[in-house]
């Protein structure tokens, strides 16, 4: 029987163990840091005998016990097997993000009846996934506040007259399009705290069982909220350019720092010169304890990603309502977005921003509708 290592598969050290994690087949298993070497014998379908000869520098017995334990953890897969084959395939599918993306996706799936690693009581050199067992994690010191604050920081209050939001919902659902192209003109500081306190403000407070917790118009994984918002205003009236933390509980600017040009704006989002004309900037952060501290499961740095996303939708809905133009991007200079934000970029991190000012009246990067020709050679179907 050949073998051949797993191209579905990390390698790191958890609480000063080497553990081999192959994914989305295999087990999790502690090693010696020897482990490395046996794998880089079976780069290819190889016969064990074949392995232990290119390893002559280690006893035999060695080279064996090692190969057993990396086939029952499945980071050694034999040839034609059924793992064997969908470890090919999700090597191929995924090659463009690999490693790093689908491993955070495999190796968070099912992890709700997974909640960590814990040695095996029977072996004491594998690990098995333990339903609900944290017993490896360390214990809060304390819950997180709700609501982020810098009570040193100068401090602008918002207006709260409320907005116009009666625009029909068909209205604003189809008339919402990300925009790349603004006409320059400065939003009022009215319609900014409209937008802000629609999307990030507490729309009401609700006992969790374990103390207050408050909800907003967007959707948030156990009403955790861990995000919050940071706003770089570049023209709008009434605020100077600058840095600021939306505090949504005072509902108010609080100044993080002076300062902020078009030009900052292109590089903070990776060069994309939208950004330059926007009217504001606004960083979704998570401050991940308030998420950590109740799902103690590495699954639940998805959620947080997901309601970025609901955030996100519902800036963009606001944004069109109060007839402004949404846009968004994934694609940021994480350094320099944290550093911006006075983020620790550990803790509490950007993940998403979002953007707004006045549509053009004549976008220039509008795309045209398709037409027949663009439809030849497609296939709508697979």
């Amino acid at each position: 029987m050949r073998l051949r290592r797993s191209r579905c598969l990390t390698c790191y050290w958890h609480q000063g163990l080497f553990v081999v994690h192959p994914y989305p087949h295999g087990t999790p298993t502690s090693l010696h840091p020897a482990a490395a070497e046996v794998l880089s014998a079976f780069e290819d379908w190889t016969a064990p005998g074949e392995a232990a000869k290119a390893l002559d520098h280690l006893a035999p017995e060695t080279v064996e016990d090692a190969v057993s334990a990396l086939t029952d953890a499945g980071a050694l897969l034999a040839e034609d097997g059924a793992d064997a084959v969908r470890d090919a395939d999700i090597a191929r599918r995924w090659a463009a993000w690999a490693p790093e993306a689908p491993f955070l996706h495999y190796a968070a799936q099912n992890d709700f009846l997974a909640n960590g690693l814990d040695a095996d009581p029977d072996s004491e050199s594998t690990y098995e996934l333990t339903p609900h067992d944290t017993d490896h994690l360390p214990a809060p010191a304390h819950m997180p506040p709700l609501f982020t604050g810098y009570p040193d920081a100068v401090r602008l209050p918002l207006p709260r007259r409320p907005a116009d939001l009666r625009a029909p919902y068909e209205t604003v659902l189809y008339a919402r399009r990300t925009h790349r192209d603004f006409s320059g003109d400065p939003v009022p500081v009215e319609t900014l705290a409209a937008l802000l306190s629609t999307v990030f403000g507490p729309v009401d407070f609700i006992d969790s069982g374990h103390g207050p917790l408050y909800r907003r118009t967007s959707p948030s994984g156990g009403s955790r909220q861990e995000l919050d918002a940071y706003v770089g205003a570049l023209d709008v009236t009434g605020v100077t350019p600058g840095w600021y933390h939306y505090n949504s509980l005072q509902h108010s600017l609080e100044l993080l720092g002076e300062g902020f040009t078009r030009d900052e704006a292109v590089h903070l989002c990776a060069g994309q010169e939208w950004a330059g004309q926007a009217a504001f900037l606004v960083v979704l952060a998570a401050r991940l304890e308030r998420m950590s501290v109740k799902y103690r499961t590495p699954r639940c740095y998805r959620v947080c990603l997901l309601n970025a996303g609901h955030l996100g939708q519902t800036f963009a809905l606001t944004a069109t309502a109060l007839g402004l133009g949404p846009a968004q991007t994934g694609a940021f200079n994480d350094t320099a977005v944290a550093e911006r934000c006075t983020l620790d970029n550990t803790g509490h991190t950007p993940l998403y921003v979002v953007a707004a000012g006045h549509p053009h009246p004549d976008p220039r990067e509008a795309p045209s509708p398709a037409a027949l020709t663009d439809f030849r050679e497609v296939r709508l179907h697979g």
